[in-house]
């Protein structure tokens, strides 16, 4: 299938601006650019506040009053470890929470270079096991906790599913880095155009590692290396996968490789979007088609 024009058209857009790549620019200026394209809200819930999660900060999205949503997401978002924060993924979370019914907490975590790896996954991990702990000061059930992000947010929920002892019942993945090593056939035929680059990958992977505790060859880093046991031991997953993107491979193997050990999955995959069209409902319609496909999930696992 060719790039959607829906697609095609932002490309364009985007590179008319003329920004320059991400992996020209120091982590600190990269998240000012970064912050500058975010959009205002538009979707109004029923409550949205700023809470610590054991010491790590984040916010929470409720649809209704506190006891009538027992389910929660645990939401990490992407960024390429680097970049990113609560208010680049605000929008998705206002949009999963009101499709869903569900109650969402968006994690803080702590980013790279300044904190390189486990740093924002031991974030993440506090933070969800936090959850577990305080369900009831939360208002959920502590059996309906699902983990969730896009892209580097993917890779965290899925190595946290890997080690947490909180009992998840659900994954949301969309298009996860779960393969560091980056030496995919999608690398090459979409490293280059389709917003995410093959150089940005390794911009942002350098960065996640340079403090010397993980390498691309750690379960820890790239969640695909993980036993079959490991996996297997994990809750039931929604893949989505974009077919511009350098990802696509590794979202496309992941989700095989969770399959053939048991895990019940289910794969979408958008063949004619890039990576990061998640987080542009309001531009583009297979984004929106994707938040009803993943609130349709999570309540079929959760309930609402």
């Amino acid at each position: 299938m060719p790039l959607h024009h829906e697609a095609r058209t932002l490309l364009d857009m985007m590179e008319a601006i003329g920004a320059p790549p991400l992996d020209s620019q120091p982590p600190a200026e990269a998240r000012v650019a970064r912050k500058a394209l975010a959009a205002d809200p538009t979707e109004q819930c029923h409550e949205i506040v700023e809470i610590d999660a054991g010491g790590v900060p984040a916010r929470l999205y409720r649809a209704a009053p506190t006891g009538t949503t027992p389910g929660l997401l645990v939401f990490i978002h992407g960024g390429g470890w680097v970049i990113g924060d609560l208010d680049s993924h605000d929008n998705v979370c206002r949009s999963l929470t009101n499709r869903s019914g569900l109650t969402v907490l968006s994690v803080d975590y702590r980013l790279a270079p300044e904190d390189p790896f486990p740093a924002g996954l031991d974030d993440c991990s506090a933070a969800t096991l936090w959850a577990y702990e305080h369900a009831d000061e939360l208002g959920i059930d502590p059996t309906r906790i699902a983990i969730g992000g896009d892209s580097a947010g993917a890779n965290i929920a899925a190595v946290v599913c890997h080690e947490t002892t909180v009992p998840l019942g659900f994954q949301l993945l969309i298009y996860p880095v779960v393969d560091a090593r980056m030496n995919t056939k999608s690398y090459d035929e979409n490293g280059e155009g389709y917003f995410l680059t093959k150089s940005s990958m390794q911009w942002f992977t350098d960065h996640y590692l340079s403090g010397g505790a993980g390498t691309p060859d750690d379960p820890r880093v790239s969640p695909f290396l993980a036993s079959d046991e490991v996996l297997a031991a994990g809750p039931p997953a929604l893949v989505i996968t974009a077919g511009f993107d350098p990802l696509r491979d590794e979202g496309i193997a992941y989700a095989d490789r969770l399959s053939s050990v048991g895990v019940v999955v289910s794969h979408v995959h958008f063949s004619g979007q890039i990576h990061a069209f998640y987080s542009l409902p309001d531009q583009l319609g297979d984004a929106r088609l994707a938040h009803a496909l993943s609130a349709q999930a999570l309540v079929a696992a959760l309930g609402s």
